[in-house]
């Protein structure tokens, strides 16, 4: 059994609380929970990702702490594993990117962290500061989508493993 029958059968705001700590953008959240029943994971992924907007990604934003931050806590300090180790020449260089993305694009640097290098993630970020503003609000947004699939499929396990 999967933990999709399980969200399925949440009250509405319990739902939407597991939703946003997936992504903290509450339009998404709402249209997802009103979605309901999904019955499969794959459905509900379908969903989720049909659902976020560019209306969303301010409001997921404020939920990102930067790469490289080491005050990051539970999921987002776990999906940034690989910069936990890096050599400080690197965070420093992830630190001093940041700064330039926040000044360029006025928001952190949003990416898929899991299972990525300190150094991938620099170079990821050195690469998307070429971007125009419009291209990178685009590419976030892909970010984001990828981050909540990732996060989804955590939420399920989690539903599932609680119920066992």
């Amino acid at each position: 059994m999967t933990g999709v029958p399980i969200f399925d059968a949440l009250p509405a705001a319990e739902a939407e609380r597991e939703l946003l700590a997936c992504c903290s953008a509450p339009r998404w959240a709402r249209e997802v929970v009103a979605g309901r029943p999904y019955r499969t994971a794959a459905a509900l992924q379908a969903a989720a990702a049909a659902a976020l907007a560019d209306a969303d990604l301010d409001a997921a934003l404020e939920g990102h702490p930067r790469i490289g931050d080491r005050t990051a806590e539970g999921t987002a300090r776990r999906e940034q594993r690989g910069v936990a180790d890096a050599p400080v020449g690197v965070l420093a260089a992830l630190a001093e990117g940041n700064r330039a993305y926040e000044e360029r694009f006025g928001h952190v640097y949003l990416v898929c962290a899991s299972g990525r290098s300190a150094e991938d993630l620099l170079a990821t970020l050195r690469s998307r500061l070429g971007n125009d503003p419009a291209e990178e609000r685009a590419v976030a947004l892909a970010e984001l989508a990828a981050i909540n699939r990732l996060r989804l499929g955590r939420l399920l396990d989690r539903l599932r493993e609680e119920a066992a």
